[in-house]
């Protein structure tokens, strides 16, 4: 049960966590609001009043990317405010545990990041899907424009698809080239669209070309993939633009690239993590603020917890780009650095409040 005390340390924390993280999200928007040509095609397409929403969706989910230092210097600004006001003194000196004093704003911040994860996280990703998709080759920048490139392999078959566009999902394909890089008989096909159905592209109208002799039409030909048009769609845009439960419905039905899964499965794990690791940052909070006496000063205390805070939000970030790029497991690579900031948290906490020295 939540009692009188509980209430009093939520409605502190509660207040300048929602005051920290809502002028980032301001900052946030003001940048984002900065992308004038954007802006100019949302409101010219849709209108003036969902490029505001565009720009408002794509601050949420950049707001929620940072987290874990809103919540660490929103809470740590909290505690402050517990101390001047003395009622962390008087709680302290009344007996109750700080291990007590943090089960509710442990609990409540749990249930409000499940929350963030799976229903936030949703409406901001599809409504930045729907108006501003993350556009094919954004993060490596080497694909040229207009064309799509994509390495499959099936049945002992090895080949390059190069495509000019991309419909249905990714099941369909016009103005194709495939490249044989297995050494087969047809070492270049050409055709006006290609069909992904049971496991094979299907070219209904194919011209081969080959260097030893003339090129030759040919109709249905087919060619074994293991990809299905989940991924193939998913390489052509980012794990950014898919919702949690599509991604654990693609990971459900199997995905057989190995980077798409990796990052597909990092995405999925990391939104599940972020409980773990706002706990973390909350801890850390605790940990660096409310274990001091009245003589102390607060400016070295607070600025060595948001010093570690930003350093377990880089380690965090870093892990991501392992897990994504399957350098680390990405289980490992999402909670690894939630726990070892809830370690740190619960170390010094029991080291200042303990009596371990």
């Amino acid at each position: 049960m939540i009692n009188r005390i509980d209430r009093v340390v939520l409605t502190r924390l509660a207040t300048r966590i929602g005051a920290t993280v809502f002028i980032f999200y301001g900052l946030i928007a003001l940048v984002e609001s900065l992308d004038t040509w954007r802006f100019t095609v949302v409101s010219n397409e849709r209108g003036t009043h969902m490029a505001v929403l565009m720009v408002a969706m794509s601050a949420v989910r950049w707001t929620i990317k940072t987290l874990p230092v809103t919540v660490l210097m929103g809470a740590i600004l909290g505690l402050v405010d517990l101390k001047m006001r003395h009622e962390l003194t008087v709680i302290k000196t009344s007996g109750i545990s700080i291990w007590r004093l943090l089960r509710a704003p442990v609990l409540v911040l749990m249930a409000a990041s499940f929350v963030i994860a799976l229903g936030a996280e949703t409406i901001s990703t599809q409504i930045n899907r729907d108006l501003a998709p993350t556009p094919p080759g954004q993060t490596a920048q080497l694909t040229p424009d207009g064309e799509i490139w994509l390495e499959q392999r099936g049945s002992g078959e090895h080949y390059v698809l190069m495509a000019r566009r991309m419909s249905q999902g990714g099941s369909l394909l016009n103005d194709v080239t495939l490249f044989d890089l297995a050494g087969g008989d047809t070492p270049r096909l050409e055709a006006e669209e290609a069909l992904l159905q049971d496991g094979y592209w299907t070219f209904s109208r194919a011209l081969v070309r080959s260097p030893d002799g003339p090129a030759r039409a040919v109709s249905n030909a087919r060619v074994p993939t293991s990809s299905t048009a989940a991924e193939i769609s998913l390489k052509l845009a980012s794990t950014e633009d898919m919702t949690f439960f599509e991604l654990a419905q693609l990971l459900q039905r199997g995905v057989s690239d190995p980077s798409v899964r990796a990052a597909t499965a990092m995405r999925l794990i990391k939104l599940l993590a972020l409980p773990l690791v706002l706990t973390g940052s909350l801890l850390i909070a605790f940990a660096f603020t409310a274990g001091y006496n009245r003589r102390t000063q607060f400016g070295p205390a607070v600025l060595y917890g948001i010093v570690l805070g930003f350093v377990v939000f880089i380690i965090t970030e870093m892990a991501d780009r392992a897990g994504s790029t399957g350098v680390l497991d990405p289980t490992f690579a999402a909670v690894g650095p939630a726990v070892v900031a809830i370690v740190i948290g619960v170390t010094v906490l029991l080291r200042r409040e303990d009596g371990w020295t």
